[in-house]
């Protein structure tokens, strides 16, 4: 049987899934951009030279396979952690989600081939930028999102080319790098003398990444912020380890000084509950001897920062839900504040269409009988002596445009995360990502994970200071200042859209210029 041409295409096929396993490696942690650009300049060829839709869709999608494989693999180790599943699903989970994200670079792929012409162009080149970023945000809030790394990620360590985050943000940065990938494609051509200067600024920005560095700490008079990593893998803790667990972040909490301290612990270390007033049978050890174990921590001027779980109680004080979410303690043992997260993982803090599911032997990944409710969405906590503060609790931060409540900017933002979960590429990738959210709001980010990487970040997405993966430590360090808002704290990702717009409206320029 004659098999359609854009199957029999086999070795297209093959090159695309290469390019997009390639494509993965410009983020962390091996930040290989340059050939990021290389393999998107590449598959743009590919694309092009497609015969019918089809193939082009099917190049596009068999590229996404092979990119989000890469990029995902560790989502593999979070299924060595349970025990409702078998673990040997893991191998096939980064694979199974890449089939569903590939969608999106086939969607962008079709709808630059639609416009295409004999030779690749300008126009061609501006129209799949365009539909790069269209594609990108659907990816980000279609079934909930998954946001994770959009391509603009990349240039995390090249932080001139960061930097233009604060202005457009992070999926129409992506979209210039698709521009600066195909631009690559137009130098033989002589297409255009700006595709060779922009190939130039490609090269220069390489050479400057050796001087990419480290921001000072800042004023030793400012606030300081003390981030503990006990590092506890995953698979080390456990529902009776409450005591145990306490006394190894306890002692890496240091002690109180003359200067206000924000002490902050991660996700996920802390099972016990904190709230008062649940039913007694719930309780491990009573909540106020747990909070004044933390309060014992702190000056008179202090706070603790600290992630845990709240229960929901039914009218007969039956457990209906709970959230995840961060608590605020003060030198009294007194809960200040409570932010619950908002955006949850689907099938690790809930599992869609469980009717569904279930029967298939398929449950959520996170410990517990409980699927998590949703918080009301990004706010600030109002601390005293510290001001406002966002919080964004694990997954929440890889959401460009998600991260800050717009009527209370805060002073910082605090993310603390549950890593032990990434395996070796998910922390810093995940780091990364916190810190594009620094470069686009203007504001500091404090991680803190059990088992790395925990950091403090400037608002310019420089690494103030960090406490490696896999290591126990914390730093203490004055907290970085905010800067104003930029122009994408103002706009959010319309700024995705007007860059979008921008560039298909080139694209169509260019094509009744040339008719």
């Amino acid at each position: 049987m004659r098999l359609p041409a854009f199957v029999s295409d086999h070795r297209s096929l093959w090159a695309s899934l290469l390019l997009g396993a390639a494509a993965a490696c410009g983020f962390a942690p091996l930040q290989w951009w340059p050939l990021t650009l290389a393999a998107v300049a590449a598959w743009i060829a590919l694309v092009h030279r497609a015969p019918t839709m089809k193939a082009a869709l099917w190049r596009g999608w068999v590229f996404g396979v092979g990119h989000f494989t890469i990029n995902n693999n560790w989502f593999q180790h979070a299924f060595d952690f349970q025990d409702k599943m078998p673990p040997v699903l893991g191998y096939a989970a980064p694979l199974a989600l890449a089939l569903y994200l590939a969608v999106y670079p086939a969607l962008a792929a079709g709808a630059a081939w639609r416009v295409r012409r004999r030779d690749v162009d300008g126009g061609f080149v501006l129209a799949f930028a365009a539909a790069w970023i269209v594609a990108e945000w659907l990816r980000s809030v279609m079934f909930t999102g998954y946001a994770w790394d959009p391509l603009g990620v990349v240039w995390v360590p090249v932080q001139p080319v960061a930097a233009i985050a604060a202005w457009i943000g992070t999926y129409a940065l992506s979209g210039l790098t698709v521009l600066l990938a195909g631009s690559i494609l137009l130098v033989p051509r002589r297409s255009t003398t700006i595709a060779v200067g922009v190939v130039a600024l490609g090269a220069l920005l390489w050479a400057q990444q050796a001087s990419y560095r480290t921001v000072p700490a800042g004023n030793a008079s400012a606030v300081r912020v003390r981030v503990v990593q006990p590092n506890v893998p995953q698979d080390a803790r456990g529902e009776s380890d409450g005591e145990m667990m306490l006394a190894k972040l306890s002692a890496l909490s240091g002690q109180p000084s003359s200067t206000p301290r924000l002490v902050v612990w991660p996700e996920g270390v802390v099972r016990d509950y904190f709230e008062d007033g649940y039913p007694t049978q719930y309780y491990a050890t009573d909540p106020f001897w747990i909070r004044w174990r933390m309060a014992r921590l702190l000056g008179p001027r202090d706070l603790l920062l600290t992630g845990g779980t709240a229960l929901q109680f039914d009218r007969r004080g039956e457990p209906v839900t709970a959230t995840n979410s961060v608590f605020a303690i003060d030198p009294r043992g007194r809960i200040r504040g409570r932010y619950d997260k908002a955006h949850l993982v689907p099938y690790g803090e809930y599992l869609p269409m469980p009717w569904l599911l279930k029967p298939l032997g398929l449950d959520r990944l996170v410990p517990g009988s409980m699927d998590f409710a949703e918080g009301p969405g990004p706010r600030a906590l109002d601390l005293p002596g510290f001001g406002a503060v966002g919080m964004q609790i694990c997954y929440e931060i890889i959401f460009s445009g998600q991260v800050v409540d717009r009527t209370q900017r805060p002073r910082f933002l605090f993310n603390p995360s549950n890593d032990a979960w990434f395996g070796k590429w998910g922390p810093p990738q995940h780091l990364a990502q916190a810190r594009m959210r620094a470069i686009e709001e203007g504001l500091p980010i404090v991680r803190a994970t059990p088992n790395g990487i925990s950091a403090v970040i400037a608002a310019d997405g420089a690494l103030v200071a960090t406490i490696p993966h896999e290591r126990a430590g914390a730093i203490e360090v004055p907290l970085p200042p905010a800067q104003p808002a930029t122009l994408f704290a103002r706009v959010g990702n319309w700024m995705a859209a007007i860059a979008a717009a921008t560039l298909a409206a080139a694209a169509i320029a260019i094509r009744r210029r040339r008719r």
